[in-house]
């Protein structure tokens, strides 16, 4: 190649690196404010890229940012008093680090007509038909789709709602329905993620309802009494109990039962830490978030940041992204004496590795790797980021003996993914095994990691967080702008 075509490569390669602006991606709109129609060239490319990426596994298509990220629902069903709400209480409270809200089945009683207030110990409050169902549809769908609602207050001396007072209920992380019946109704079920059952002695849930309707709703012991053996325990025994089957999880003794809430905990953590491609592709591996990761993003996100804090918090977070992916190579098991003379068994670092940058964003995240692994080889590759000529790739050095490595490919930004995938392409040619390559990058759209990972299902990917989508001019939003230039100080 002569000398002056390389300097262009190399001058046209300074700029911001979005991982290939090529037409072949799925476009998402700009987040606000009206675009241009697109050209008639740029709408065909778009639906052939849309064709092209719905050929992928079934249930990969992504219909829109919103879709990619839904509160975690939790239904909690059980016996009058068994416990229900001291099990939402502990979950929550062991969820501190998360946004939570508590959503009552009770709220959503029907208010009793003035006929039926005067004989209101007649009147069954534990049947189905007690319960607005469509009004708690309606405010679970709204919550669903990470809207606030307003959720009716009932008043359980008069029997009727407030009319005048609501809860006013917020979008959040996780979503907590609890009541007798919540698990009923199959249009509810279906709106949760996990089903969980409490389940406790009759005599202890009557002693508990019995202290509660006296002390909390003003009714006197006989009206209670009369009221379990009429209405009570018959619904328990036709409506609550066979919803029982539907339960995903089954806790005895209630809130006693500290292991299972714990487990429960546990559970709902791993799955509010994976983002829902990471249910579709199985793998894509993204950093768990903590406010500290979250913080560092906020800062270099921040467009009125300076050069040398977004340096720093740059490699902060690659540094992260890098171990992360080093715990994704294979180990050995080895054993070695300690200075005490005890036995240690541990495991024995994988030998034959090497990074790959893609030039030139990709090198920003070189210093991070070689920190982490004394000696390694880095190999580079350029390829151009404008045109649509098959002919991107303009320049590669890699190691000798690639073929017999597993390869770090590095790229701080995803976003059509098309770069990537010359790049993996090329590491495939030179005889890498897909299964041995992982491609490391600090922020992913969700187009890009549907492009990489459809392509090449058997290669790992892992993020530190997973942005919204493409605007119209194929840049990651929320993003983090031109990172090349950013980050080398080039962008003045």
């Amino acid at each position: 190649m002569p000398d002056k075509a390389v300097d262009d490569a190399m001058e046209s390669a300074v700029g911001a690196h979005f991982s290939g602006l090529r037409l072949e991606a799925l476009r998402l709109p700009a987040p606000s404010g009206p675009s241009s129609p697109p050209s008639a060239s740029s709408s065909s490319a778009g639906a052939a890229a849309a064709a092209a990426l719905s050929n992928g596994p079934a249930g990969a298509d992504i219909a829109s940012p919103s879709s990619l990220r839904q509160p975690f629902v939790i239904g909690v069903s059980g016996g009058t008093a068994s416990g229900k709400t001291t099990v939402c209480d502990m979950i929550i409270q062991q969820l501190h680090d998360h946004r939570v809200v508590l959503v009552n089945q009770d709220s959503f009683y029907r208010g009793l007509t003035a006929e039926e207030s005067a004989s209101a110990q007649d009147y069954n409050f534990d049947h189905p038909d007690a319960f607005d169902t469509e009004q708690l549809l309606e405010c679970m769908g709204q919550l669903k789709r990470a809207l606030p609602v307003n959720v009716p207050i009932y008043d359980f001396k008069n029997h009727r709602r407030c009319s005048e007072r609501f809860r006013k209920v917020n979008a959040s992380d996780v979503i907590i329905l609890e009541g007798i019946l919540v698990f009923h109704d199959q249009r509810v079920r279906n709106l949760m993620d996990m089903k969980i059952f409490v389940d406790t002695d009759a005599d202890i849930r009557l002693a508990r309802r019995i202290r509660r309707d006296t002390v909390e709703r003003g009714r006197d012991v006989s009206s209670v009494l009369d009221q379990y053996g009429r209405f009570v325990k018959p619904a328990f025994d036709d409506f609550v109990l066979p919803s029982k089957k539907y339960a995903d999880v089954i806790i005895p003794r209630g809130g006693d039962n500290h292991v299972a809430i714990d487990l429960i905990v546990q559970h709902i953590r791993t799955k509010l830490g994976m983002h829902d491609l990471c249910k579709v592709f199985r793998n894509v591996f993204v950093v768990q978030s903590t406010f500290q990761i979250r913080g560092m993003h906020t800062l270099i996100r921040d467009r009125d940041i300076t050069t040398p804090d977004f340096v720093f918090y740059s490699d902060r977070l690659i540094r992260l992204v890098v171990e992360h992916g080093l715990g994704h190579l294979p180990f050995t098991e080895k054993q070695i004496l300690t200075p005490t003379g005890s036995v240690y068994t541990g495991v024995d670092f994988c030998k034959k590795l090497c990074g790959v940058s893609i030039v030139r964003s990709g090198e920003s995240m070189e210093n991070a790797l070689r920190a982490c692994c004394k000696g390694i080889k880095i190999g580079k590759i350029l390829i151009h980021r404008v045109g649509d000529n098959g002919q991107q790739l303009i320049y590669h050095k890699l190691p000798m003996d690639i073929d017999e490595r597993h390869v770090l490919l590095l790229d701080p930004v995803l976003g059509t993914g098309n770069s990537a995938n010359q790049a993996i392409d090329l590491l495939r040619r030179k005889g890498v095994a897909e299964e041995r390559i992982i491609f490391l990058t600090l922020i992913a759209a969700p187009e890009g990691i549907q492009c990489v990972c459809t392509r090449f299902p058997k290669l790992k990917l892992v993020t530190s967080e997973i942005d919204t989508g493409l605007s119209e001019e194929f840049r990651v939003i929320p993003g983090l702008g031109e990172y090349g230039d950013r980050y080398f100080g080039t962008d003045n």
